[in-house]
């Protein structure tokens, strides 16, 4: 892991809001760096008692590539994925006001699984969305635990299965998002989405409303992604394929595939 700082804070409506953009651009990818700084992050703010909202974006013109394939190899993978999983699970925990994703461009796999991971989902005009790991011959856990609270469970198989890539409007019309800012700057939109909306309300309620409502989301962080984690940490790990598909993207060739 390097020591690079990936995450920057800004603040809107006199530190009502926090928006943490992750880098560096324009790939923002998500490997245990980031997400140990970005969890660091939302600790320290989880204190703060006039905050009201926490929107996650990522810098330049992308959310996320993803996580880091390099991190998929054998020797990391467990760490990796132990860590995230672990980060995802702290987003929902802690003591937070409504938390957003805020996504234009790209926002794949483990991007997407943060955005999943949100309270709301908000997309630009550019957005893309969707968890392409099947190509890589691997799966989402948290994927896979998270996007059927957001959508049918034979939609979401569908585009676990087939690593669909869905644009923002429909991402919006299938529920996976939840506003739709097509036009204008996405930033703009949401802050003024807030301002209607979050801002008049008490910043103590509004965590109480949060915790209230996110029983799925702890339900899935508490029963489902464990025994994910364990098949794919286990199971998958046991097979070739698994490993043929990163390593054919580390080598920047199409993946050889043996069904085994």
């Amino acid at each position: 892991m390097t020591t690079t700082t990936k995450i920057e804070r800004k603040d809107l409506c006199d530190g009502m809001i926090a928006v943490f953009e992750l880098g560096p651009a324009p790939a923002n990818i998500v490997d245990r760096n980031l997400v140990a700084e970005l969890g660091d992050a939302l600790t320290e703010v989880a204190s703060e008692k006039d905050l009201k909202l926490v929107v996650i974006k990522g810098a330049g013109d992308h959310f996320s590539y993803g996580a880091s394939v390099e991190e998929h190899t054998p020797g990391q993978v467990g760490e990796m994925l132990s860590e995230f999983h672990a980060f995802l699970k702290k987003v929902n925990d802690l003591n937070l006001p409504p938390v957003v994703a805020a996504i234009d461009g790209r926002c794949f796999g483990g991007g997407f699984e943060v955005a999943l991971a949100c309270d709301v989902i908000a997309v630009g005009a550019n957005a893309q969305l969707g968890c392409p790991e099947i190509k890589l011959g691997v799966f989402p856990p948290a994927g896979a635990a998270l996007l059927p609270l957001r959508i049918s469970a034979g939609r979401a198989s569908t585009m676990l299965t087939t690593g669909a890539i869905v644009a923002g409007v429909e991402a919006a019309g299938l529920g996976i998002a939840d506003l739709d800012i097509p036009d204008g700057d996405l930033m703009e939109g949401i802050q003024k989405w807030a301002e209607a909306n979050i801002i008049p309300a008490s910043a103590s309620s509004l965590r109480y409303a949060r915790r209230a409502s996110r029983w799925p989301w702890t339900d899935a962080f508490n029963r489902v992604l464990p025994d994910l984690e364990a098949r794919y940490l286990g199971a998958l790990q046991d097979t070739k394929d698994a490993h043929e598909g990163i390593q054919a993207f580390l080598e920047k060739r199409a993946p050889e595939w043996t069904n085994e």
